[in-house]
């Protein structure tokens, strides 16, 4: 009887020695089923081939076993891994900064690059700084950021209600 290794390889699917169960299902290198068969007969038909015997479904009952070279198979499922990586979209969180009594124009400036950011699939935070005198006048912060909600309503929500922070109001928006 030959003597089995303790620990499955560390990182990928388990090959060769490594494989656990006592009885496979086994694809050769063409992809025919060559049926369920002891787990070390495949191993030496896979050897034979000159390829390695790669456990492809450990869930399966029996455990579905190819013959693949390992270091090939690891390799591609690497590219794979790293090629979804690279596609997935990050959300960002993009800031405006305006005051409570900002002018009408500056108001267009600051909801166009909004738009921009949400079109993006960025989320937005929209801070009020408040100075001085102004903090006594929180209501025209309020009445900006719900013109700044109602503006955006068709194309973002409201991810994080006003609030007060200090001296700034804050509100987040997330493209709906």
């Amino acid at each position: 009887m030959t003597r089995r290794p303790a620990a499955p390889p560390m990182n990928g699917p388990r090959y060769n020695e490594f494989i656990q169960s006592a009885k496979v299902r086994v694809i050769d290198e063409n992809g025919d089923n060559l049926g369920v068969m002891l787990t070390e007969e495949a191993i030496e038909q896979a050897g034979e081939v000159g390829l390695d015997l790669v456990e492809v479904s450990p869930n399966a009952d029996p455990p579905v076993a190819k013959f693949l070279d390992v270091g090939k198979y690891k390799y591609e499922a690497q590219k794979k891994a790293n090629l979804a990586r690279k596609s997935q979209k990050t959300q960002d969180v993009k800031e405006i900064k305006m005051r409570p009594n900002i002018d009408d124009h500056d108001y267009d400036v600051k909801m166009k690059k909004v738009f921009q950011f949400i079109e993006d699939g960025d989320k937005v935070k929209v801070t009020l700084r408040f100075r001085g005198r102004e903090m006594s006048h929180r209501e025209l912060g309020m009445n900006l950021l719900d013109r700044v909600r109602d503006d955006t309503s068709e194309t973002a929500k409201v991810e994080a209600q006003p609030r007060m922070e200090g001296r700034q109001m804050l509100m987040v928006l997330a493209p709906r």
